[in-house]
């Protein structure tokens, strides 16, 4: 049964979505700040005792802000749908005005309060991200007693993986698939939009890493990329902007998790991050930061791409980090937590409009009710995981079933059971 509502009504939603959409085309904030690749040429060609010399060109807000103002102009923040378009034009008039001042110590106190900061618990939860990165490090401490081979089996060239993945984004988005190609340069092992995903020549991967990339990047990243531009009466659902980067990597983390691509080294870096903004936060320089992850991946090529996340935009000299990573284990378990409650609750409907476009959690009852409006648009390209619930039907099945249990009593009893039992080397 649809929603009666005006053509008026429809037309000024309408209006709203484009004209925040046209706010966000100067909003690209990675490509902002990103680091020429001479900046770590020169870096290790002092030897890595030097902070890098970065320059960036800030980007003019008032673009932005004069399409955000027309747009609140239109905007009663009283419903669903438009609280969640004020939300949008908050997010974007924060987002350009952390771009006008990169490089700057005014670019963190943005930053702080778009993506959050590993101290600071977000809405719903007690945790900080500083205390749930512990508590997944210590966890995986505690394993390293358990003599387990975990080595991947084998590596891969960069060329055996793009080809992979090539085959699988021809077979899942058709004539939409992103073109796969190899780079000679690029900060990271690979990068992503909508048309293209870039694989660095030199790379190699394990078998879980190319997983990670396929689930990560192609079916969550590109998929609400181009679910979102079919979204012709709401395009800001195309625009990716810090609203939306809490749901839209905790949506591709869980992915690696359900598709069985996720490994310990892989949480193990997600928790660093964290770690390495706090370092940077309370004043340590890029060396300081490069020495962390160099001590913990043993990777020069590697600890420099690490440090480099966490002070893009934000000041080398320490104090002014860039605080996005915050977001992934805490969009995991804000992702984790709502499927399993769109799961309870019997709403299949909620799961699937998660991936409409570029969205977050909060904005799933302004997307039903614009579903019902006839404006929001069903997305066409889903992750496996939600075409074919039933292994993630099975498993939010046995969450639930244990859930229902406590564990400290069934640690005493296994403890009790296995004291007097020898090790013994399988």
């Amino acid at each position: 049964m649809s929603t009666q509502v005006s053509d008026r009504e429809k037309d000024r939603i309408r209006q709203v979505a484009s004209l925040l959409y046209q706010a966000s085309r100067p909003i690209r904030i990675l490509r902002t700040i990103a680091w020429p690749s001479e900046v770590k040429e020169q870096f290790f060609a002092k030897n890595a005792r030097e902070l890098p010399q970065v320059t960036y060109n800030p980007v003019d807000p008032k673009p932005t802000l004069e399409a955000v103002r027309e747009a609140r102009r239109l905007i009663v923040p009283v419903s669903a749908i438009d609280l969640w378009l004020e939300r949008q034009a908050d997010s974007l008039e924060r987002a350009a005005r952390m771009l006008s001042v990169v490089g700057d110590h005014a670019f963190f106190e943005y930053s702080r309060q778009l993506y959050g900061e590993p101290t600071t618990p977000l809405r719903y939860y007690t945790l900080t991200p500083l205390e749930l990165s512990q508590t997944i490090c210590d966890t995986i401490d505690q394993l390293t007693s358990i003599e387990m081979d975990i080595a991947p089996p084998e590596y891969h060239t960069a060329e055996v993986v793009a080809g992979d993945i090539e085959r699988a984004v021809q077979k899942h988005f058709g004539e939409d698939a992103p073109q796969v190609e190899l780079v000679d340069k690029l900060s990271a092992n690979a990068l992503a939009t909508s048309s293209k995903i870039s694989i660095r020549r030199d790379a190699r991967f394990t078998d879980r890493d190319a997983s990670q990339l396929l689930n990560h990047e192609a079916y969550i990243h590109v998929a609400t990329s181009l679910n979102g531009k079919a979204q012709t009466d709401l395009p800001i659902l195309a625009a990716g902007h810090p609203n939306t980067t809490r749901t839209q990597e905790g949506l591709a983390v869980f992915a690696e998790i359900i598709s069985g691509s996720m490994e310990l080294d892989r949480l193990r870096r997600l928790a660093d991050r964290v770690f390495a903004i706090q370092m940077a936060i309370e004043g340590a320089d890029f060396l300081e930061v490069y020495r962390y992850f160099l001590g913990r991946v043993g990777d020069p090529n590697q600890a420099f791409e690490n440090a480099r996340r966490v002070f893009r935009g934000g000041v080398i000299t320490g104090g002014a980090p860039f605080t996005k990573d915050v977001v992934y284990l805490f969009g995991l378990l804000g992702v984790s937590n709502a499927i399993r409650a769109f799961f309870a609750a019997g709403r299949s409907d909620c799961l699937k409009l998660l991936f409409c476009g570029k969205l977050d959690i909060m904005d799933i009852p302004a997307l039903c009710e614009l579903y019902q409006m006839g404006l929001c648009q069903a997305p066409r390209y889903l992750p496996p995981w939600v075409s074919d619930p039933r292994y993630l039907l099975a498993l939010l099945t046995y969450s639930m079933f244990m859930n229902k249990m406590s564990i400290e009593p069934l640690i005493v009893v296994a403890n009790k059971l296995l004291e007097s039992a020898p090790v013994v080397k399988l």
